[in-house]
């Protein structure tokens, strides 16, 4: 495979983007919002510069990258991608019209992967004319340092496609591990009680932001604390994985989300993003 489609230009599509072409694969980007492509293009240029200058990559190496990610018009522009990967908003139908789209496009060999981080694989690939071709490859933020990546297999996708994922993921330099096609399929079914049981601590005022933070990095070992973690990721996704989560395992009270993160998303208080979340930046 010479050539990587991804759909959706958001910090997952930019990590996505510069781990393909990292490993030499032509990658075609599209966004439905020419300010994402154009905003998203310019954060990749400083992300590729800070990455040279912390000595992460070379120069050479950077250039080489972003050479290699072209910008496409249209959906069209994925007609010749063996690999098509969405990284788009949490949004069941969304994904779903979106693949209805790509099959009318696409060749019938091309692998049409989900970048979702709670949705049912087989939910997704439900309308589909071919849903063996269908599966996730979950990647995390960020995702061009992040090794670990997880397969999806639908209840259709078939066994060759999984087989050419997991190859696809080690060519990319990743640690793909399986995942049956469950709600939060397993970091995230993990990492729920992570962030929730903080944002109880934090609801009950127990301790602060700041020191929750501080206990989980110095006695647990973590790099970053639950609510410096939900900054970097965006409190708004969070959010959704929990209420995903919540919703499809048959609304299990250790996975409801919090009122905390509600009010954040109402207040548009997303983390880095929007510069205010638990944190301001």
């Amino acid at each position: 495979m010479k050539k990587v489609g991804i759909i959706g230009f958001g910090t997952m599509g930019r990590g996505i983007a510069l781990s393909c072409a990292k490993y030499n694969y032509e990658v075609v980007v599209f966004d439905n919002s020419n300010e994402s492509l154009k905003n998203g293009f310019k954060i990749l240029e400083r992300e590729i510069e800070t990455s040279i200058l912390k000595e992460k990559i070379s120069k050479d190496e950077g250039e080489k990258i972003f050479s290699k990610i072209k910008i496409g018009n249209s959906l069209n522009d994925f007609l010749n991608c063996e690999i098509v990967i969405e990284a788009i908003i949490e949004d069941l139908s969304l994904k779903q019209q979106l693949f209805f789209q790509l099959e009318k496009i696409v060749s019938q060999d091309t692998i049409l992967l989900s970048n979702t981080s709670s949705i049912s694989i087989s939910e997704i690939a439900f309308s589909s004319m071919f849903s063996n071709r269908i599966a996730g490859l979950h990647f995390f933020n960020p995702a061009f340092f992040m090794k670990l990546v997880e397969v999806i297999k639908g209840e259709k996708t078939s066994f060759e496609t999984i087989e050419t994922i997991i190859n696809f993921a080690k060519s990319i330099g990743k640690i793909p591990v399986s995942a049956k096609d469950s709600p939060g399929f397993i970091v995230n079914k993990i990492a729920r009680p992570f962030y929730l049981e903080s944002l109880k601590i934090l609801e009950e005022k127990i301790s602060t932001v700041e020191e929750i933070d501080k206990i989980v990095k110095l006695e647990g070992g973590f790099k970053m604390g639950p609510f410096e973690l939900m900054d970097l990721i965006g409190i708004d996704i969070n959010y959704a994985v929990s209420k995903s989560v919540y919703e499809q395992s048959n609304f299990e009270e250790r996975f409801r989300p919090n009122e905390i993160q509600k009010r954040k998303v109402e207040k548009n208080e997303l983390g880095r993003k929007t510069k205010i979340g638990f944190y301001n930046y």
